[in-house]
């Protein structure tokens, strides 16, 4: 009985992590379920077995993708013992860490929402966590002329745009990879700086 979940629990996870694969190589209108089986190497009918429909895996796939994406702040952001300026910093360092060891994550992320904006809004109710949250309360006491939104966008602009960035800069021949790393380490230091120019004008 053990020895039968272990192989389900296999399988299970061997098609997860072939729609991972898939789903952030094609997106998700493009993906045929006959892909993800394929990629997995097992039958459509297994599959199904699983996961009843493509929308149910992708759901699943994107779940663990975005909690990857704004689970690496949200601890941070509700934090009542640490001040704005080491959030600021805790989360720049947590986002680059993450993004360095996920680089597709940001695209593939922002891909799924612009075509599916209302459900990601109805799922994850990222506004509320973050427009809601100790750090948000404390941009509103030391800025209480500007929306938190604006320190909000900055911060994750300033995080997320050289990774969004990352294939044009390459194209260009502007960075390789050892010189877009040596930026990232910059950036952790540079970033908080910047917003705190921000947040001090």
């Amino acid at each position: 009985m053990a020895k039968k979940r272990e192989t389900d629990l296999s399988t299970e996870e061997k098609i997860i992590e072939a729609a991972r694969k898939v789903f952030t190589q094609k997106g998700y209108a493009a993906t045929r379920t006959r892909d993800i089986a394929e990629e997995a190497g097992i039958n459509l009918a297994l599959l199904n077995y699983y996961f009843r429909s493509k929308e149910k895996l992708f759901e699943k796939v994107m779940f663990e993708k975005v909690h990857k994406l704004f689970g690496a702040i949200a601890p941070v952001l509700n934090d009542e013992n640490s001040d704005l300026t080491e959030k600021i910093e805790k989360i720049v360092e947590n986002y680059i860490n993450m993004l360095v060891m996920n680089p597709d994550l940001p695209l593939f992320v922002l891909s799924e929402i612009k075509n599916n904006s209302e459900q990601f809004g109805d799922k994850f109710n990222m506004g509320k966590l973050m427009l809601e949250s100790v750090f948000a309360r404390q941009i509103r006491k030391r800025r209480p002329d500007i929306s938190p939104l604006h320190i909000i966008m900055s911060v994750l602009g300033l995080v997320l745009f050289p990774f969004i960035g990352r294939p044009v800069l390459r194209a260009i021949g502007a960075v390789d990879e050892a010189s877009f790393m040596g930026l990232m380490e910059e950036r952790k230091k540079l970033v908080p700086h910047w917003v705190a120019a921000i947040l001090n004008s």
